[in-house]
């Protein structure tokens, strides 16, 4: 077994074992795991196996997206954070001079959220609020260097322009995972995320990439835009 860095995204790495790749990143919290992940030790590190059809990040790291304004001590802020899957990761990415911000509206995946990620984690300052309402929650905050945004709403990616309006610095970027049965079942995939990506121009946004998540997630792709 060979464990390497990344070559274009600092804090992750790639395992290679028995002639198979795997995405990883070094533990944050040992002995810890979020959501039944692999935990691989070496040489006195733990490095959890990062599941690409549980986490959109994963997928599009795999689908070859540049992920690397997401790095070591920086600030994020996590729209949808769910149950921490992917919130986790990112919390290992920034390390512990970065921070993360998680904003969850629901009450029993945000309880879930509390006791599997932000109860061990010094670096994830959770945040109990509606990611349509940025106003109550960005004095909290302050400038984010990071907005990653990840909800199944219709509205999603005006919930990201809104959010980023408050709190994304100047040349911050934008991960944008678009749902494209979330936003509008009726129409063709592609030209669902033509219509989001031209919303985020029309916003002064420079798109940087596009990547479709299949076979990882369906009908889903990931944006990339900076400000």
């Amino acid at each position: 077994m060979k464990i390497r860095p990344h070559p274009v995204m600092e804090g992750v790495f790639i395992i290679e074992r028995d002639g198979k790749t795997y995405l990883a990143t070094k533990n944050l919290a040992p002995g810890i795991k979020v959501y039944g992940e692999e935990i691989v030790k070496l040489k006195g590190e733990e490095y959890r196996i990062w599941d690409p059809f549980r986490s959109k990040l994963a997928a599009a790291i795999l689908k070859g997206m540049n992920m690397s304004l997401i790095r070591p001590g920086i600030k994020v802020l996590y729209l949808g954070a769910s149950t921490g899957t992917t919130a986790s990761h990112v919390s290992d990415i920034v390390g512990p001079n970065g921070k993360i911000f998680a904003v969850e509206i629901a009450s029993r995946v945000m309880r879930e959220f509390m006791s599997r990620v932000a109860a061990h984690r010094p670096n994830v300052y959770p945040l109990f609020f509606d990611a349509r309402t940025p106003e109550e929650y960005s004095d909290v905050v302050g400038k984010v260097d990071v907005v990653y945004c990840d909800v199944a709403q219709p509205d999603e990616t005006e919930i990201a322009i809104n959010n980023c309006d408050f709190m994304l610095k100047s040349g911050g970027g934008l991960y944008l995972a678009i749902k494209a049965r979330s936003i509008d079942a009726t129409k063709p995939p592609e030209e669902v995320f033509k219509i989001e990506r031209r919303k985020l121009t029309e916003k002064g946004f420079k798109i940087m990439d596009i990547r479709h998540l299949y076979p990882f997630d369906k009908d889903h792709a990931m944006v990339s835009a900076v400000i």
